[in-house]
This record gives structure tokens, sequence and C-alpha cells, in this order.
């Protein structure tokens, strides 16, 4: 048992997910201390408020503090916009999709490359 716990720890993808897992928790770090130092503050000086962790509703005895909540949300849209672009770059570098399927002419059912015969109208069909 101990043997089969060593090659799943041992394995490449277990090993690149631990790493992808530290390498995101980092990023996260330097992010949520951009937004926390430098956009929250651009954007505070723009609306007159120092800090948006202070933006508090005061309700009775207790207060609803929804400037940390607005912290929070500017950091998971840069997070976002990130991820979206690093998949983007990724995609555009993979190139296109090989086709492995293409329309049948007579009843337009999608069907592979190499099929020679429509599995809808079974029309036979040219082999390019």
């Amino acid at each position: 048992m101990l043997k089969e716990f060593k090659e799943f720890v041992m394995k490449g993808n277990l090993i690149e997910i631990a790493v992808a897992f530290v390498m995101a928790l980092a990023f996260a770090a330097v992010v949520s201390s951009f937004v926390a130092d430098i956009i929250t503050p651009l954007i505070a000086a723009i609306f007159g408020q120092p800090d948006f962790g202070r933006l508090t509703i005061d309700v009775g005895e207790s207060a609803i503090e929804y400037g940390n909540f607005l912290n929070a949300v500017i950091t998971f849209l840069i997070v976002a916009i990130v991820a979206f672009l690093i998949v983007k770059a990724y995609n555009r570098m993979r190139g296109p999709k090989a086709t492995t399927t293409k329309a049948c002419p007579f009843c337009k059912t999608d069907i592979s490359i190499e099929a020679t015969r429509g599995p809808n109208c079974t029309s036979e069909l040219r082999v390019a």
C-alpha cells in the first residue's frame, strides 16, 4: 500500500497540479496586494474615500463592511481577466484543432472524416 501511495504521489500530473496550486496562491497574494495597495487608492483618490476597507453602513448596533467586499470583487475581476488572457494566449499558441468531422452532403449530419456512408441517409460518400 505504501508503494502504491508513493507511485501516486510521484506521478507527473500530481506534481504539476501541486506546483500550479502553489503558483496560483502566490499569484493571488500579488493580485490582492495590487488591488489593496495600488488600485483601491487610485479609485479612492477619484471618489475621495481614502480606504475602501473602512466603508461601512451602520445598521442598528452593527455595521455592514461593504468596503472589504468591494476589494474582494476587484481582486476577483482582476484574477478572472488575467486567467482569461492566459487561456486565450495558450489557445492561440496551440493553434487550430484538427478537424475530425464533416457534414454529410446529403443529410447534413456530422460524421467522421473517414466515413464512407452517411449514418442517417445511408448515402455512399466519396473518400477524398
